[in-house]
C-alpha cells in the first residue's frame, strides 16, 4: 500500500512539472489579517499556517509560487479577474462558493466556530453579533434572529467587542483564541457551532489543471502525515 501511495504520489508530481514550465509563477491570494492562519509578521511578510502549507504544497506540485495578499470581500472577484491563480485563506468550502470558483479537496476538517464577548451573561440569540462580512458565521448569524453587524476585517469584529459597539463576535475558534490571548477581556460564551465542509484553496473554475496539482499534493501531505502535524503546530482545528 506504501509502494502504490508513493508511485501515485511521483506521477503527480512529475506531471506537475508540464505545468510548471507553461507558468512560471502561480499567485497564491490570502488575506494576511486571520490569525494563526495567515497574518503579515513583523518583516512584512506572509505568515501563519497557511504561509507554511502553501509553501510545502507549491514545492510538493513543483510550483513556482508567490503571496499576494488581498481584502476578504474582494478576494473571490479578484480571483476570478485574474489578480491571482489561487487562494488560501481560511475559505470554508460551501455551496454558494462553489458555483463561482472550484474547490480543492479541504485541507482541515471544519475548524468549530465560537462566540466570545465581555461578559458570559450577553444575549447570543437576540443580541448584537459581529462577524467579518461574506462568512460563514455572517450567514448563520443572519438566520439567527439576533442582529447581525459586519465588519470588513477580523480586527474590526472584536474591536467592535472591546468597544461596546456589538454584544459578542462569532467567528473561527482558533481566531478566537488568538484574540482572547491578545484581549485579557475577552471570554469564551456560548456553545461553539459546526459550520461549512472544511477549508480548502479555491481556484478558477477554468483551472483543473491546477487543482488537480494542489489536489495530489493536499492528498500527499494527508498521507505521510505532514499535514496532521501542521495543523498541530498552528492549532487551526481538529486533525484527520
Amino acid at each position: 500500500m506504501k509502494k502504490l501511495i508513493l508511485s501515485t504520489a511521483a506521477l503527480a508530481f512529475a506531471a506537475s512539472v508540464a505545468y510548471a514550465d507553461s507558468h512560471s509563477v502561480v499567485r497564491m491570494g490570502t488575506e494576511g489579517a486571520y490569525p494563526p492562519w495567515n497574518f503579515i509578521n513583523d518583516n512584512g511578510e506572509v505568515d501563519g499556517f497557511e504561509r507554511e502549507l502553501g509553501d510545502e504544497l507549491c514545492l510538493r506540485a513543483e510550483l513556482n509560487c508567490e503571496w499576494v495578499t488581498n481584502e476578504w470581500d474582494s478576494i473571490i472577484p479578484n480571483l476570478t479577474s485574474g489578480n491571482y491563480d489561487a487562494i488560501i485563506a481560511g475559505m470554508s468550502i460551501t455551496d454558494e462558493r462553489d458555483e463561482v470558483i472550484d474547490f480543492t479537496q479541504a485541507y482541515t476538517p471544519p475548524d468549530p466556530s465560537t462566540f466570545a464577548a465581555l461578559s458570559a451573561d450577553v444575549d447570543l440569540m437576540g443580541g448584537v453579533i459581529a462577524t467579518q462580512t461574506g462568512t460563514i458565521q455572517a450567514g448563520y448569524i443572519a438566520e439567527s434572529g439576533a442582529t447581525l453587524v459586519e465588519f470588513s476585517s477580523p480586527d474590526e469584529t472584536i474591536a467592535a467587542v472591546i468597544n461596546g459597539e456589538v454584544d459578542a463576535v462569532l467567528a473561527d475558534d482558533s481566531f478566537i483564541a488568538t484574540a482572547i490571548e491578545a484581549n485579557g477581556d475577552l471570554m469564551v460564551v456560548g456553545d461553539p457551532v459546526m459550520l461549512g465542509g472544511g477549508v480548502g484553496m479555491g481556484v478558477r473554475e477554468s483551472d483543473s489543471e491546477l487543482r488537480e496539482k494542489f489536489d495530489a499534493a493536499i492528498q500527499s501531505m494527508k498521507d505521510d502525515g505532514t499535514l496532521n502535524a501542521l495543523i498541530a503546530k498552528w492549532e487551526v482545528s481538529s486533525q484527520w
